[in-house]
């Protein structure tokens, strides 16, 4: 049998395909996001997993795959609501028996930090915490309290700047299209302007879909409209135009999006900006990924 237990489906970043996958959680603590189809499913319901299951997880993977372990992602949706203590211990168990990884991260809410101290956050950077990914979806608070985000322009940014502080890597996403044409402009607008404020490592953008329907986010969204191919090439220039990064790793090259693009902020800036605007001018021309490619 394999050493830990999952409970289907199973969700980690695109950037932790090579990660082993420990849960420390089953589902969401937060859940409410009419945007969000990852953890609707009755056997993903929120619980903290048994705290000797997962050292005993950890024990056997340790004996199982000892060096081969490189990274290591502390599932589900939201680790870090876990007290301190019993996150620190897992990570002691990593040091412990799995010794080669040089990187654990995790899935944070920005609410998940507001009960947890500057101190408390160094010390789980120091026991091995290196990276977070921390779903925004957006800077602006119409859209966020649209969607029932839980969050604001503030808590986000002070989520992300306690974060920096403690020296815990922070990888922030934002949907692209999630304000539909409505709030298109506003959404990309001030979406950089969190970017702007606190100069993340690294930056994704995805665009939102509905694989399951649309029903639940319209329910408080009636109005919401999907973007077009060329709306969501327009908010994408209008982002990444006020976007002032200073050294940021930036991809957005989820299968969701329709353009490729990669490149370091601000430096690359210039040349992200010309791949979006020849995508607008001449579509035929741009190197954008099938329909078909796009499936999720």
């Amino acid at each position: 049998m394999f050493p830990v237990r999952y409970v289907d489906p199973v969700y980690r970043p695109p950037s932790e395909a090579q990660s082993l996958i420990i849960p420390v959680t089953d589902g969401c603590s937060w859940n409410r996001c009419t945007f969000c189809e990852m953890y609707t499913a009755p056997q993903k319901r929120f619980r903290a997993r048994d705290e000797a299951e997962v050292q005993e997880s950890i024990r056997r993977c340790g004996e199982r795959f000892g060096p081969e372990v490189r990274r290591i992602f502390l599932a589900d949706g939201d680790a870090l609501v876990l007290p301190t203590r019993c996150l620190l211990g897992v990570l002691g168990q990593i040091r412990e028996h799995l010794p080669a990884a040089h990187r654990v991260s995790a899935y944070c809410l920005p609410r998940n930090l507001r009960k947890k101290s500057a101190a408390e956050l160094k010390a789980l950077a120091e026991a091995g915490l290196k990276l977070v990914y921390v779903g925004a979806e957006s800077g602006d608070d119409e859209v966020l309290a649209r969607v029932h985000k839980g969050e604001t322009f503030e808590s986000t940014r002070e989520a992300l700047e306690k974060l920096g502080e403690a020296g815990i890597g922070r990888s922030v996403m934002i949907l692209n299209g999630l304000g539909g044409p409505a709030l298109s402009r506003q959404h990309a607008e001030n979406s950089a302007r969190l970017m702007n404020a606190t100069q993340p490592e690294y930056l994704s953008t995805l665009v939102v879909s509905f694989p399951q329907g649309e029903a639940r986010f319209r329910t408080d969204f009636p109005a919401w409209e999907p973007l077009s191919q060329r709306q969501l090439f327009e908010e994408m220039d209008i982002f990444l135009g006020t976007l002032e990064l200073r050294r940021t790793v930036f991809r957005s090259d989820h299968a969701s999006n329709w353009l490729v693009l990669k490149g370091t902020l601000g430096t690359d800036k210039a040349r992200l900006l010309a791949q979006v605007r020849q995508a607008i001018a001449a579509p035929e021309t741009a190197p954008l990924r099938p329909a078909w490619a796009r499936g999720l």
